[in-house]
């Protein structure tokens, strides 16, 4: 498959090519209307803009079946312009041609495949062919050496300046592929980071408490049948849902966690498991009583909360858990307590795997500010708050 720059090669090879056309057919038809052009070698000239022609046809039938823009083929092309232009201007004329002007085309397929560099040493090598073709016949008009001089500072100029252009169009067109490069990279990183917080709030933390219960169950195989049977049919029920989302997940569907205005409900589930798996004395306090959330806010601001508590199961070994959450009308205020072992700040990210980076990354995604406070056996509080007028988007189109 092509690179970007390798099209814009061949694109350019064709636009050569057909200008190589061109340039024949208006040779043609210029010595048609004045036959008098070619009165000096007739056969020789007829001969030299026909096959003149033809090899611009082979050229554009190569380049529409992109094959001419390898590095061989370029300097053949080049070189055979330079010789069919000095042919046609011999046998046109001479120094009385009035085709010198195509000299130009060779210096600039030159200068577009090779710089300054490549342009200059075409230009260099037409004056000398052009300095053979004027100093060794002798041609009615025949120019001075002035005027030779300055049509040999003519090319040199036109193929520094072409060869300049060239290389500046080069130099951009690099950075112009690097800045895609980065671009494609960063939005690899970035939809590689959404499907692992996916993955992680979704999937993860469904196993996570998977585990829990099974261990709750552990505890109830003698003591509680009853209560026994009961958390296997939650964890079967949970399990189904989970290999749905997984099946959603890898057809590319959005998934919904749950139904618009349930953001309550679910806490108090999380919270009743909490409470009766694992013995935990549990408080969910709202101001006001009935909240109206945003849909747009209730799917992170879930996570968000529901990482915190499966933090607190899986490390705090706490005994008491709090949720508190107040809104104004201008921000929802969050706070998340508990009892527990807490830790030093410094070590924060040791043994919590993404929890609280992923905690903060919703946060901030949604334009909020999370509070950390803890200490080695005084529990923890997270503290955060988030804009009403929140769009996670805007954190998605902030990051890229």
């Amino acid at each position: 498959m092509m690179t970007p720059q390798d099209q814009w090669l061949l694109q350019k090879e064709k636009v050569l090519a057909w200008l190589r056309v061109g340039f024949a057919l208006v040779a043609l038809a210029l010595v048609q209307y004045n036959p008098t052009r070619v009165i000096h070698f007739p056969l020789l000239s007829y001969a030299s803009l026909g096959s003149f022609l033809a090899y611009s046809l082979v050229v554009l039938y190569l380049a529409r079946r992109e094959t001419t823009h390898s590095k061989k083929t370029g300097i053949a092309t080049t070189c055979l312009d330079v010789i069919w232009v000095s042919l046609v201007v011999f046998s046109t004329g001479g120094t009385a041609t009035p085709f010198f002007v195509y000299y130009f085309f060779p210096i600039i397929t030159a200068c577009s495949r090779y710089g300054i560099k490549g342009g200059v040493s075409v230009a260099i090598a037409e004056i000398a062919i052009y300095g053979f073709i004027r100093y060794n016949y002798d041609w009615e008009g025949w120019l001075g050496i002035d005027r030779f001089i300055v049509r040999s500072i003519y090319l040199v100029v036109l193929a520094y300046i072409f060869g300049f252009l060239s290389e500046f169009e080069k130099k951009q067109n690099q950075k112009l592929l690097a800045l895609s490069k980065t671009a494609g990279q960063a939005a690899t990183f970035d939809e590689r980071r959404r499907i692992t917080r996916e993955l992680h709030d979704g999937l993860l933390q469904t196993l996570a408490t998977h585990l829990l219960r099974l261990e709750g169950c552990r505890k109830h195989l003698l003591e509680s049948p009853n209560q026994l049977e009961k958390e296997l049919r939650l964890i079967e029920h949970d399990t189904r849902s989970s290999m749905k989302l997984i099946r959603e997940f890898l057809a590319g569907k959005e998934s919904q966690s749950f139904p618009p205005g349930m953001l309550l409900e679910y806490l108090r589930g999380d919270l009743k498991f909490l409470r009766d798996g694992l013995g935990m004395q549990v408080t969910l306090e709202t101001e006001p009583q009935e909240l109206d959330i945003p849909e747009s806010l209730e799917h992170d601001l879930y996570y968000v909360l529901r990482e915190g508590l499966m933090n607190i199961m899986r490390h705090s070994q706490a005994s008491q858990v709090a949720i508190t959450i107040k809104q104004t009308d201008t921000d929802l205020h969050c706070l998340l307590k508990d009892d527990g072992v807490g830790f030093a700040k410094n070590e924060s990210g040791n043994g919590s795997g993404m929890g609280l980076a992923s905690m903060k990354e919703r946060v901030e995604k949604l334009r909020g500010e999370l509070a950390l406070e803890s200490s080695p056996g005084k529990g923890t509080e997270i503290d955060f708050v988030l804009p009403l007028n929140a769009d996670p988007r805007d954190g998605e189109t902030a990051r890229v």
